[in-house]
């Protein structure tokens, strides 16, 4: 059976349903949204939840900023609890290479309308007692940034979708994508052959073989990475504690949970997601270092998923030369739950008007034709 769309994206994750909904809300229809699992099954459904400003590069730093001004009125829009809480980050710095890094970053936070400060070991003892700053410089706090629970931002993005129209269906497999004669692309699947003028490829680490079906090359490359979660503690951490030197984050759920995880540089590109005994022994060091009292928290459970890694961390977005009507976004390293309310707009600018509030053309695929490439300092993990 062969269907027709006016657009078709790839990818029920969060950014794909964001996607969806923010066309729909400009009034597009015919929107379909294909996932080969169930919604969030990618690294939406296995992310750490934070979302933060700390970042060294302009174009970063105003992303994220504009997300976070999204997440502050997501609830209102969507009509759904994304339990979106602003506890801050606290951002650890351990050598002087970092510290000199920070206190360039900072004043162009602030410039840039995001309100970090640097706290000195002293202060930060004082602002969270109990964690340990030995070997600590320096902590750059951003107070507005914070947290979201995934699954809610997800299924709020979901349902508000499916009310503006948006058929979104799971457990579809797309087995090929290629372009027609005359202009769109045909996308078969499990369940059948979409016709459409339109395609946005949002479908994680997977994005590059979608966009391979396309004769497209995107330089990404999947890596698992890791997380863990203690049993209930009784709250005491408001704010996400991070080291970009040490490659850790962790902050305290809801329900009191710590949750949290560690990178291991020798981690070999794959889209294994199995879980390790060696990441427990690494994370629970880190805990135990950072915060001396969770030495005897017991951790419940851990789980993998997948970073999608770009060649300098940062995302790829927008269109292909040559390619009319396809949009891809990928290469979010780590960071795409984060960005996605943002991402999700800017696409949908681009698509609905050619343009976008947000100058994206140095996230586009094209600057990978360059041979210096510029990585964010503040990627984790």
């Amino acid at each position: 059976m062969t269907r027709s769309a006016e657009v078709v994206i790839v990818g029920g994750g969060v950014n794909g349903l964001a996607c969806a909904y923010n066309l729909a809300k400009r009034g597009m229809k015919d929107i379909v949204v294909l996932e080969k699992g169930y919604l969030g099954t990618g690294a939406t459904g296995r992310c750490g939840a934070g979302i933060r400003q700390l970042w060294g590069m302009e174009e970063n730093i105003i992303l994220a900023r504009e997300a976070v001004k999204i997440f502050e009125n997501l609830d209102a829009e969507l009509g759904f609890n994304t339990f979106f809480r602003q506890g801050g980050y606290l951002m650890l710095i351990f050598d002087e290479h970092e510290y000199e890094t920070v206190t360039k970053t900072i004043p162009l936070q602030n410039r840039l309308g995001v309100p970090t400060v640097l706290m000195s070991p002293e202060e930060i003892r004082d602002f969270i007692p109990g964690l340990s700053t030995d070997g600590v410089l320096a902590g750059a706090f951003c107070q507005t940034d914070g947290t979201a629970y995934p699954y809610a931002v997800l299924w709020g993005y979901g349902e508000a979708a499916r009310r503006l129209g948006v058929d979104i269906r799971v457990m579809t497999t797309v087995t090929s994508v290629a372009s027609r004669v005359g202009g769109g692309f045909e996308i078969v699947t499990t369940d059948g052959t979409y016709h459409a003028p339109r395609l946005i490829n949002v479908a994680g680490a997977r994005t590059r073989d979608i966009g391979a079906m396309l004769g497209i090359d995107i330089p990404t490359e999947p890596y698992c990475h890791e997380i863990a979660v203690t049993e209930s503690l009784k709250a005491f951490l408001k704010p996400m504690i991070i080291s970009p030197k040490k490659g850790f984050y962790f902050s305290q759920s809801l329900r009191g949970e710590i949750i949290g995880g560690v990178g291991d540089e020798n981690k070999e590109s794959s889209y294994a997601t199995a879980s390790s005994p060696d990441f427990l022994f690494r994370f629970a060091k880190v805990l135990r270092d950072t915060f001396p009292k969770l030495g005897k928290a017991r951790i419940i459970r851990q789980w993998a998923g997948l970073y999608d890694m770009s060649p300098d961390s940062r995302p790829i977005l927008g269109t292909v030369d040559g390619l009319d009507g396809y949009y891809h976004a990928c290469g979010f390293s780590g960071h795409g739950f984060m960005l996605s309310p943002i991402v999700a707009r800017l696409l949908t600018e681009l698509i609905t008007s050619g343009t976008t509030s947000i100058p994206i053309d140095n996230l586009s695929l094209a600057r990978f034709k360059s041979k210096t490439l510029t990585r964010d300092p503040y990627v984790v993990g």
